[in-house]
């Protein structure tokens, strides 16, 4: 098919790629073409009952005139929304976005992604070429999902990426052993101890980062609007001051490249929302130990682990 034109095409519709649109949608003459399913991996990759920890500002998917908050939607949808945003809400929260400010979104796929001596040509589902100056990619994190060699040989029915399952109803009555101490190891913990598994996981750090402590609500809910803008950021990505840096890249990126590593270690290290810590009481967590090894027998898998225990159980999770 004959080829089209444009600026900037964007790859994605997710959160990122609906405001990055929205946001490039404002410069006069500017052509700007979208493509994806709105929300997929939200949809399709998270669990049913999940809550989102960031809090009601991150939760917000940015848009320059900032009319297509949770608030304005709360309001047309009457869908009843607080902290912690439950993932249904957010999606139909996402779809809702996209509906206002992409009505021109392309589901099609892009299928490849040239250089031309003037920019870029993309292939899309369906034979057709477009041609533009600038590309995009918000295709997401689902390609970056990690398997630790471990588990490698191990058959998708024994060990499992978190973002492979939508329903956990199906490990009912199941051991589960997961693997990590974020919030997707954590919360999977959670959904899969009420969905009636037995649960427990285990996790390299000698203890979980759990976020919205004392200190974190006292500065959120006591000292004042001033005080919360001065020290978090909107994004709300790290602890009390480097959460401001953290939401300028453009002044992280002059800081020599070793200091940039810690401030992001600091910053995005693994962590738990603090209202799963009831949920998560009668989960055995085994802390500071790893995985030494996992083989397959019969129908279970045998983990072995750093602090000399074995375990027995029948599906390993990777969080």
């Amino acid at each position: 098919m004959a080829g089209s034109c444009c600026d900037v095409a964007i790859v994605g519709a997710g959160p990122y790629g609906l405001a990055a649109t929205a946001h490039l949608r404002t410069v006069r003459g500017l052509e700007v073409r979208t493509f994806g399913e709105p929300m997929s991996f939200w949809q399709r990759n998270m669990p049913k009952g999940m809550l989102l920890r960031s809090n009601w500002t991150a939760t917000q998917i940015a848009d320059p005139h900032r009319s297509l908050t949770l608030e304005t939607f709360r309001s047309v949808s009457g869908n009843h929304l607080a902290p912690p945003v439950p993932l249904d809400r957010f999606v139909q929260y996402g779809m809702w976005y996209q509906q206002q400010a992409i009505p021109d979104l392309d589901r099609r796929k892009v299928l490849r992604v040239e250089s031309t001596p003037r920019g870029f040509r993309l292939g899309l589902e369906g034979g057709e070429t477009l041609n533009c100056r600038r590309v995009i990619i918000a295709a997401g994190i689902e390609a970056f999902a990690w398997r630790p060699p471990e588990f490698r040989e191990l058959p998708p029915d024994l060990a499992s990426h978190a973002s492979q399952h939508r329903d956990f109803g199906s490990f009912s009555g199941k051991r589960v052993l997961i693997v990590g101490g974020g919030q997707s190891a954590l919360e999977s913990g959670a959904l899969l101890h009420e969905a009636g598994a037995e649960v427990e996981v285990v996790s390299r750090s000698s203890h979980i980062h759990w976020l919205g402590g004392y200190l974190s609500k006292t500065l959120h809910h006591r000292l004042g609007h001033f005080t919360r803008n001065l020290l978090y950021a909107p994004t709300d990505v790290g602890p009390a001051g480097l959460s401001q840096l953290m939401a300028r890249p453009h002044l992280l990126r002059r800081l020599p490249r070793q200091l940039q590593n810690k401030l992001r270690r600091r910053a995005v290290r693994p962590a738990g929302a603090r209202w799963l810590v009831d949920r998560l009481r009668d989960v055995p967590l085994h802390l500071g130990c790893s995985v030494v090894s996992a083989g397959v027998t019969g129908e279970c898998i045998n983990v072995r682990l750093s602090d000399g225990r074995e375990l027995t159980v029948d599906h390993v999770l990777l969080g």
